[in-house]
């Protein structure tokens, strides 16, 4: 899992995150995300190898979020990928609340909360629950957070921390690896683990 800074104005406040994997034996990596641009022409929001895994996000170097590899890993992959098929909302995006590409990072994440991956309180888009659901696991699979539509929220776990969402832009504290999570900055403090 990876995340980068978005494209233009909207790079101050959030990131893009994507997923990639690379089953055994495979020659090469997948790469799912999510994308808005050609949406509204029919174009889908789903989007398979559009560039290399890791590659620059429109010039933006990414973070690697999740790295999963060793025995069971293959189970894992299969379970990412069903997750990615049950995505609800495969032909729609909105950059704000969501469904965005932090969205569905997020709901690939809470299908499969093996994965334990917290994502970052720059990530907007990730607190928008499918079909408008006002409570769910977090991403990392280790806590509840509470959501209308993205806009207004709460969420606490062990893994995730501390959050209050407001207006989409989070604000908390991580216990676990202690730290502010603010927007803009992201997270201060120690380095997640």
């Amino acid at each position: 899992m990876y995340a980068a800074r978005t494209v233009g104005w909207r790079g101050v406040l959030a990131v893009h995150t994507w997923i990639a994997l690379k089953p055994s034996g495979a020659a090469a990596y997948r790469r799912y995300e999510v994308m808005g641009w050609g949406v509204s022409q029919g174009a889908p929001a789903i989007r398979i190898d559009r560039t290399g895994p890791d590659n620059y996000w429109f010039g933006s170097r990414p973070d690697l979020l999740l790295d999963r590899r060793g025995e069971g890993v293959d189970e894992l992959i299969e379970r990412v990928e069903a997750a990615v098929a049950a995505y609800p909302y495969p032909n729609s995006y909105r950059t704000w609340p969501g469904p965005n590409s932090n969205t569905f990072t997020a709901f690939v994440a809470r299908s499969v909360p093996e994965l334990r991956l917290a994502l970052p309180p720059t990530a907007i888009g990730k607190d928008y629950l499918p079909g408008g659901g006002v409570a769910a696991v977090t991403t990392s699979g280790t806590g509840v957070q509470l959501s209308i539509f993205g806009l207004l929220g709460l969420l606490a776990g062990w893994q995730d921390g501390f959050e209050l969402n407001l207006l989409g832009l989070a604000f908390g504290l991580d216990v676990k690896d202690p730290a502010l999570k603010l927007p803009i900055v992201g997270r201060v403090g120690m380095p997640q683990h």
